[in-house]
């Protein structure tokens, strides 16, 4: 019964008013409830840009802007928001009463959910780990992982799904490296993964609602044993450094630093995974383009920034006022929600000519705002960028002849973005000559 009584103050009330009002056709409201426009939300993008930078909603304040959204990740005058924060007060105290004691995305001790001063301490702790140095070491692993688990694809039938055999086992790999998870337990992480992908989404049926919580709680219990188990066995991975890791002689609490590494889990996991299949379904559908790719690898590096421009892993985030201010002319009350529609400001034709077109030589793919920015600009950015052009790469540089071999299939979440299925005939390998 409490868990019932929760699903309905933190998203059934929201799930039954967005429906109404996307009826009614309120855009915010159609971009939450409506699947039609969640399937293709171009020309909803471009009625909210038609409206003016900043534009009132039922729900809240929405923007498509690239230039307002870029200036609003940077504001002093926003703060980033957390479960249950834009719920009415009756619904907020209802939450807050029964919620879970799992670890969330948008709970703090999250980064995704705290300011400074928590906020400054706990990433300057993790990028104490997450340096550039330990990056590019990454990067050496991301080859060897794309390339054993290539290896397995040469001797599988032709016909696979490419989320499920590769978009999903890289990540995965590089992420429980990071984590220190055995090889034996990677499955768990996962399972995890997929379980509470949607915990960023307003508006949650009962069926996924019922599986975020078990997913996150799962999670969780799982994470405080391996959390304990490298305390007393450090390895050399980075969780294990970061456990150790201190500012000033303090270090992370348990609970900062099992928020932590679900971040680390639901960043660098779902993202990629996002990311890979969306890169691989434009190659197809955009054959002239992967020509280009294969007769100038050079160009994979923008290759990368497009894909992330034009099929951002995370279309959304969201800002509250901390205080009463005037954005564009709109005034925004302390408190008040501002929605930040990322995929709409990456197809902002005031920075990008033809914003809906793929093209991997656009100059100025690297504009797009897919990281977020200001201080809580994604700290696995550059993790992300390499496991995306190794992995693209050498799955195309192995199968050239990889072609579409469905339609495949959406995830059906909002806030993340990508194929939960993608079938595909993997065509004839390379010989070892012509790679």
């Amino acid at each position: 019964m409490k868990k019932r009584i929760r699903w309905i103050a933190a998203h059934g009330v929201v799930r039954y008013g967005a429906q109404k009002a996307a009826k009614a056709g309120d855009l915010q409201a159609m971009l939450v409830a409506d699947p039609a426009t969640r399937a293709d939300p171009r020309q909803v993008f471009e009625k909210i840009r038609a409206s003016g930078p900043l534009v009132k909603t039922r729900i809240s304040n929405i923007t498509v802007d690239h230039q307002l959204v870029h200036e609003l990740l940077r504001s002093d005058d926003l703060r980033v928001t957390e479960i249950g924060a834009t719920l009415p007060k009756p619904l907020r105290w209802i939450e807050n009463r029964t919620r879970s004691k799992a670890l969330h995305p948008l709970k703090p001790p999250s980064l995704l959910s705290v300011e400074p001063p928590e906020h400054t301490r706990y990433r300057k702790l993790v990028s104490s780990v997450f340096t550039p140095r330990a990056v590019a070491k990454m990067r050496e692993m991301v080859q060897e992982k794309a390339d054993s688990l290539l290896d397995e694809l040469v001797a599988s039938e032709r016909r696979v799904d490419i989320v499920d055999k590769y978009c999903a086992q890289l990540p995965v790999a590089v992420i429980s490296t990071i984590l220190g998870v055995p090889d034996e337990e990677r499955q768990k992480v996962l399972e995890f993964g997929e379980m509470a992908a949607p915990s960023l989404d307003i508006g949650l049926s009962w069926e996924q609602f019922n599986q975020v919580e078990d997913g996150l709680e799962q999670f969780d219990a799982w994470l405080a044993g391996h959390l304990a188990e490298l305390r007393r066995n450090p390895g050399d991975d980075l969780m294990s450094q970061l456990i150790k890791a201190e500012d000033d002689g303090v270090g992370l609490t348990d609970e900062e630093l099992r928020a932590t590494a679900g971040l680390v889990l639901a960043a660098g996991f779902e993202t990629t995974v996002n990311l890979l299949g969306s890169g691989i379904r434009l190659l197809l559908d955009n054959p002239d383009q992967l020509t280009l790719l294969q007769d100038d690898p050079s160009h994979w590096v923008t290759a990368v920034d497009e894909m992330l421009r034009l099929e951002s892993p995370v279309q959304l985030t969201a800002r509250l006022a901390k205080h009463d201010v005037t954005i564009e002319g709109v005034p925004v009350a302390g408190g008040d929600l501002i929605i930040l529609i990322l995929a709409g400001a990456n197809r902002d034709p005031k920075v990008f000519d033809d914003p809906y077109r793929f093209d991997v030589t656009r100059t100025n793919a690297n504009k797009h705002l897919s990281f977020s920015g200001g201080r809580h600009y994604c700290l696995g950015a550059a993790l992300a960028k390499a496991e995306t052009e190794v992995g693209l790469k050498t799955l195309f540089d192995r199968f050239p002849h990889l072609q579409s071999a469905g339609e495949g299939i959406r995830r059906d979440t909002r806030v993340l973005h990508g194929w939960a299925s993608l079938p595909v005939d993997l065509g004839e390998p390379a010989t070892a000559a012509h790679r």
